[in-house]
C-alpha cells in the first residue's frame, strides 16, 4: 500500500496534481462532454453518447436530513442506526430531523408525525421502515431530492420481491426523486479521515462488507473520500456513482466491488465518461463461473452478462478488472497516489539473485517490460555492487552494499537511467540492519523521484518498524505484501496511462444517421425468421462485404449454366431458411468441375433436402476459395450490452479451439486490431509454415462493416455468423463464404 501521507502534497488539488508532473482534471478531457443545459447526443438506434451525471452534491453532503422512522428506544435497530445518522449529520454540518408518528422527541431533537410536517424542504430522506413505497409516495410532494431504502426484500428474494422492487421504481420514477437502495446499508454515512491528504479513492459496492478493505486503507494513510453502497439499484446504479466520481477533483481512484450491472450501456457510457477524464477505475466484477453468476443474482437480482462479454467491454473502456479484494485495495491505492509513468521499464532490485530471478520471472510472464540496463550503466552499478553479480536487471546487489552508503548511490543510479520509470524491490524477510537501511534508502529516494517506487514486504509478522514507519509511513513508496499483488497493480498503472494518454470516446465516432446500407438492409429483414443462406449473403452485400461469385437457382440445368458463368470448380450447397449447419446433413458438395458432377450434385443435395423435410429456396452455385485463413466474424445479442461482435478462428477450429475475442460497438479500427492480437491462433494470419501473410487491413475492415451493421440494425438483428470469413493473401482481401443471420 501507499503509505500515510507525510509527503509534500499541498490540500490545493491543483498544485497537489502539477507537484506529481500532471495536468490538472480539466486540461485531461480529450473531447468535451456536453454540458448539463445540452441535449445529450444519441447514436443511429437513439442511444445515449454521453452519461448523464446526476448531480449527487446533495446527497453525499446535504444541508438538511429527515429521518423517517427514527427512534431512541434503547434495543431497537433503528436507534442504532438514528444515533449514527446524527453523528455523521453533525460531521458534514447537516440538520436533522427525526420523523416518527408517535415520538415528540429523539435524542433529543424535536421529532415530527410525517414527511409532510417538516418545518423545511429536505435534501436526503433516511428511510428506516420495512416498506418504503408509502414514503416515496409522500416525498414526491415535498421536493426531496434524494431518499435511502434500508429495507429488503425486494428483488434479491425472487419474482414477488422482484415485482415490487419494480413497483418502488415506478414510483421513485414519478416522484421526481433519486433513491439509493433498497437492500442497502450505512456505508454512505461512514466517518472518514479529515487528516489526510492527496488523491483520494472512491469506493463503489453492492455489498457493503466487500468494501471493508478499502475502507481500512484509511489506517495505512490512504485517503477516502466517498462511499456508495448500491444494495438493488432500483434508481441509482454504479455508473451513476462511477460518472459523479470521475468529476470530482479529490477523486484519484474508484474501486467497486460489482455484483451484476443493471444496464451495460449505462457501465460503458461511465467508464468512457471516467475514461476521458484520466480516472482509473478498478473493479471486482463476481460472475466469472456459473455458480458464481447464480449466487450473485440471488444477491442483487440482476442479471450478471455473459462473463467473456462483461470481461471485455471493461477492457475495452479501461475498466481494470481483478479478482479479489487485496488486489481492489491495492491497485486503486497505487493508481490514486501514483504520478505519472516516464517509462514503460520496470526494474527489479534486490538483496537476494534469487529473488530477483522470482520476481523477474513473474513480471516478464505478466507481461511487464523489464530492459537491459545499458553496459554503461551496468559500469556505474558495478562501482558499488561486486563485478560477478548480475546487474542487467534484476539487478542484484549481494547483500552488503545496502547497509551503508552505498546502497542510495545505487538506488539513484538506477532511478537516473531513463528506461527506467518503476522499480521494484521485494525484501522476502526482515534482516536488521541491512534491511532496516534499505527500507529507508527506498522512502528517501521515493521523496526526491519522480518514478514509481515498489517494495514487497514479505515478513509474515508485519510488526517491524521499517514496515510499520519507514515504508507505510512514506506518501510515496508503494508497499505491498505479496509478488502477486505488486504485479497487477503495477501492471494496472502503467496500462491505465497509456490506454488514457491521447484517449478518444469511441463514442464520438458513432454513427448518427442511418447509412444508405441500412435502407437496403431492411427490406432484407424478416422479423422472427432465420434467413437462407442466399439472403443472409445478399445483407452482407448491402453492408460491402465481399461473398464469392455465386447463383442460386432452381433446375439441375441452370446449375450448369451458373458454373459456367462461376468458373470452375465450385461448390454447390442447399440454400433454405431453416438450414444451419448444412455440412452434417451432407447439404454441401465441393470441388466439382465438370457438367455432369453439377447435375449429379443438383439431384443429390434436392434429395436429401426432401427426405430431411428441409424447404429449400434453391441451390447456389458458388466460386470455390480454397487459399486463405478461415476465421469467423459473427453478432450476437448479450443481455446487458446488447449487440457485440465477435472474430475469431473459423471453420471447425471455432468449436474446437473457442479462441474468439469480442467488443462492445462502438468501437474503432484500434480496437478491431487489438482483437485480432489477442487471439491464440493470431500467428495464422501473419504466415506459418511458408504460408504467405493473411489480408488483415481487409478482415479490420469486414469486423468494421459488420460493427455498423449491428448498430444500424440493433435489436432487429438476433444473430448473425459469418463461418468461414475466408481470409485472402495480403492485398487480395477477405470472402464470406458462408452466413447465418437470424432476424427478432
Amino acid at each position: 500500500m501507499l503509505g500515510s501521507t507525510h509527503g509534500t502534497l499541498t490540500t490545493d488539488f491543483r498544485a497537489r496534481v502539477e507537484a506529481c508532473g500532471e495536468t490538472p482534471r480539466t486540461a485531461v478531457h480529450s473531447s468535451a462532454a456536453p454540458s448539463a443545459d445540452d441535449a445529450i447526443p444519441v447514436d443511429v438506434s437513439g442511444r445515449p453518447l454521453h452519461a448523464d451525471v446526476p448531480d449527487l452534491d446533495r446527497f453525499f453532503r446535504p444541508e438538511s436530513v429527515a429521518v423517517v422512522g427514527a427512534s431512541d428506544a434503547e434495543g431497537r435497530p433503528n436507534t442504532g442506526i438514528t444515533r449514527q445518522l446524527i453523528a455523521w449529520a453533525e460531521r458534514v454540518g447537516a440538520r436533522i430531523h427525526p420523523v416518527h408518528p408517535t415520538r415528540a422527541t429523539v435524542f433529543g431533537l424535536a421529532c415530527h408525525p410525517s414527511v409532510a410536517d417538516l418545518p423545511e424542504q429536505v435534501d436526503l430522506a433516511v428511510l428506516l421502515v420495512s416498506d418504503p413505497l408509502p414514503v416515496i409516495e409522500e416525498l414526491a410532494d415535498t421536493k426531496v431530492k434524494f431518499a435511502v431504502a434500508f429495507a429488503s426484500g425486494f428483488a434479491e428474494t425472487g419474482e414477488a420481491g422482484a415485482a415490487a422492487q419494480e413497483r418502488l421504481s415506478a414510483a421513485v420514477e414519478r416522484s421526481g426523486l433519486r433513491l439509493l437502495g433498497p437492500n442497502t446499508n450505512l456505508n454512505a454515512f461512514e466517518a472518514f479521515r479529515d487528516d489526510l491528504d492527496g488523491p483520494a479513492i472512491a469506493l463503489i459496492t453492492q455489498s457493503g462488507h466487500q468494501g471493508r478493505p478499502v475502507y481500512t486503507l484509511q489506517e495505512l494513510g490512504i485517503r477516502l473520500s466517498h462511499w456508495a453502497p448500491t444494495g438493488n439499484e432500483a434508481d441509482l446504479e454504479t455508473s451513476d456513482f462511477i460518472s459523479y466520481f470521475a468529476e470530482q477533483p479529490e477523486v484519484g481512484a474508484i474501486a467497486c466491488y460489482v455484483e451484476g450491472l443493471k444496464d451495460g450501456r449505462s457501465f460503458l457510457l461511465a467508464a468512457d465518461r471516467a475514461a476521458r477524464n484520466g480516472v482509473p477505475v478498478v473493479a471486482v466484477k463476481v460472475g466469472r463461473t456459473e455458480t458464481g453468476a447464480r449466487m450473485a443474482a440471488s444477491h442483487t437480482g440482476k442479471l450478471t452478462g455473459a462473463d467473456t462479454v462483461v470481461d471485455a467491454a471493461m477492457r475495452q473502456f479501461g475498466v481494470i478488472r481483478v479478482d479479489g479484494l487485496d488486489e481492489l485495495q491495492d491497485t486503486a491505492a497505487l493508481l490514486a497516489r501514483a504520478r505519472r509513468p516516464r517509462a514503460d521499464g520496470v526494474v527489479v532490485y534486490s538483496i537476494s539473485g534469487g529473488t530477483g530471478a522470482h520476481f523477474s520471472d513473474l513480471a516478464t510472464e505478466a507481461g511487464l517490460t523489464l530492459p537491459t540496463l545499458s553496459q554503461a550503466k551496468q559500469d556505474e552499478l558495478h562501482q558499488w555492487i561486486p563485478p560477478y553479480l548480475n546487474v542487467a536487471n534484476p539487478v542484484d546487489n549481494g547483500g552488503h552494499p545496502v547497509g551503508d552508503w552505498r546502497g542510495r548511490k545505487i538506488i539513484d543510479a538506477i532511478l537516473a537511467d531513463p528506461s527506467v520509470g518503476v522499480l521494484i524491490c521485494p525484501i522476502t524477510g526482515p534482516f536488521p540492519p541491512m534491511s532496516d537501511r534499505l527500507a529507508q534508502d527506498l522512502a528517501d529516494a521515493a521523496e526526491q523521484t519522480d518514478k514509481l517506487i515498489c517494495v514487497i514486504w514479505g515478513s509474515p509478522v508485519g510488526t517491524e518498524d521499517a514496515y510499520r514507519t519507514t515504508l507505510l509511513g512514506s506518501s510515496r513508496v508503494a508497499t505491498f505484501r505479496t509478488f502477486g499483488n505488486c504485479i497487477t497493480a503495477v501492471r494496472a498503472y502503467l496500462g491505465h496511462h497509456r490506454f488514457t494518454t491521447g484517449y478518444r470516446s469511441p463514442f464520438d465516432d458513432a454513427p448518427r444517421t442511418p447509412s444508405p446500407s441500412y435502407r437496403k438492409a431492411q427490406a432484407l429483414m424478416r422479423p422472427g425468421q432465420q434467413l437462407s443462406e442466399h439472403a443472409a449473403k445478399q445483407l452482407l452485400r448491402a453492408y460491402g462485404i465481399r461473398v464469392p461469385r455465386e447463383q442460386l437457382v432452381t433446375s439441375a440445368a441452370a446449375a450448369v449454366r451458373a458454373a459456367g458463368l462461376v468458373g470452375y470448380p465450385v461448390v454447390m450447397k442447399a440454400s433454405g431458411p431453416q438450414l444451419g449447419h448444412k455440412t452434417e446433413l451432407g447439404l454441401v458438395k465441393i470441388g466439382l468441375t465438370s457438367a455432369s458432377q453439377i447435375r449429379d450434385a443438383y439431384r443429390e443435395l434436392t434429395d436429401i433436402a426432401r427426405y430431411e423435410n428441409v424447404p429449400l429456396d434453391g441451390i447456389l452455385v458458388c466460386q470455390m476459395v480454397e487459399r486463405g485463413v478461415e476465421m469467423v466474424v459473427g453478432v450476437t445479442q448479450d443481455d446487458l450490452f446488447g449487440p457485440t461482435v465477435t472474430v475469431g478462428l473459423g471453420g471447425v477450429l471455432v468449436e474446437v479451439l473457442h479462441d474468439a475475442a469480442v467488443r462492445v460497438p462502438p468501437f474503432g479500427e484500434d480496437q478491431a486490431r487489438a482483437m485480432l492480437t489477442e487471439l491464440r491462433g493470431h500467428a495464422l494470419l501473419e504466415g506459418v509454415r511458408g504460408a504467405p501473410p493473411a489480408d488483415v487491413d481487409a478482415l479490420v475492415e469486414v469486423v468494421l462493416r459488420i460493427q455498423r451493421m449491428a448498430l444500424e440494425l440493433g435489436d432487429q438483428l438476433s444473430e448473425l455468423d459469418i463461418n468461414p470469413l475466408m481470409v485472402l493473401p495480403r492485398g487480395q482481401g477477405a470472402v464470406a463464404l458462408d452466413a447465418l443471420a437470424i432476424c427478432r
